[in-house]
């Protein structure tokens, strides 16, 4: 399985394979899941201070709050994926 890497804003990159979901901050449950993972020590802040507009998900628990709209992590990720399968 080959690697992936997606910008997440400001310089930041995940490991595209990794990730289970993209959701935005504004219900009560991904602000629950948020606090849960900040309490485990399992929260990753990459929003440089900025407001938290995307909540990624990864497969190892953790949780990153990004600043960029989950709309355009999504297509940052479908564009990688259409520009490898095109090679």
């Amino acid at each position: 399985m080959e690697i992936k890497f997606i910008n997440i804003g400001f310089g930041n990159i995940v490991s595209a394979n990794r990730i289970i979901s993209i959701v935005s901050p504004e219900s009560a449950p991904i602000k629950r899941i948020i606090s849960e993972a900040r309490d485990k020590g399992m929260l990753i802040d990459a929003t440089y201070g900025r407001r938290t507009r995307a909540v990624i998900i990864m497969d190892s628990e953790h949780v990153i709050l990004s600043a960029v709209q989950p709309e355009t992590v999504a297509h940052r990720l479908n564009t990688k994926e259409n520009q490898e399968e095109n090679f």
